[in-house]
């Protein structure tokens, strides 16, 4: 009895890795623009999940095997910083994001602190502010929702 039960789980677990080893080919294969539009639900295809947006935020900040190096580049446009900050704040905005969502932003902000800086100070601009505000809204987010699920945990018990 108990070994068609395990057999069931071991299943729906194979399952789910091989529909995030999808999502996450697909993911690869992006740019910045269709990730952006992934984030916002706009693919018909793909559905915003927890997976999905650690899948960018891992694409962003992963070292390409190939060529040694990481998404975006100091001497990259900027117009393709601006972009991925604004996907990261767009990501740190959803209500999918989860605890290693966050994790995966602070390693973005590690990996980029020097980009992040010095676009800051060509352009004037506060992406670092910015970047902690998210990172404080996101923590409250997902206190907020463990609290509601605990408190569903308890009515249903």
């Amino acid at each position: 009895m108990f070994a068609n039960l395990l057999k069931k789980n071991k299943s729906q677990d194979n399952a789910l890795d091989a529909s995030l080893q999808e999502l996450t080919l697909k993911i690869d294969k992006m740019n910045l623009t269709e990730m952006r539009s992934f984030v916002q639900n706009k693919i018909k295809d793909l559905e915003v999940s927890n997976d999905g947006l650690n899948s960018v935020l891992q694409r962003l900040t992963k070292i390409d095997s190939t060529s040694n190096k990481i998404y975006i580049n100091s001497d990259d446009m900027d117009s393709k910083k601006k972009k991925a900050f604004d996907l990261v704040l767009l990501i740190m905005a959803s209500k999918k994001v989860n605890i290693q969502t966050i994790e995966l932003v602070q390693g973005f902000l590690v990996t980029y602190e020097e980009i992040i800086n010095e676009y800051d100070t060509e352009h004037k601009d506060i992406y670092t502010s910015r970047f902690k505000d998210a990172i404080v809204n996101a923590v409250a987010m997902v206190e907020v929702i463990s609290h509601m699920e605990n408190k569903l945990n308890i009515l249903s018990e």
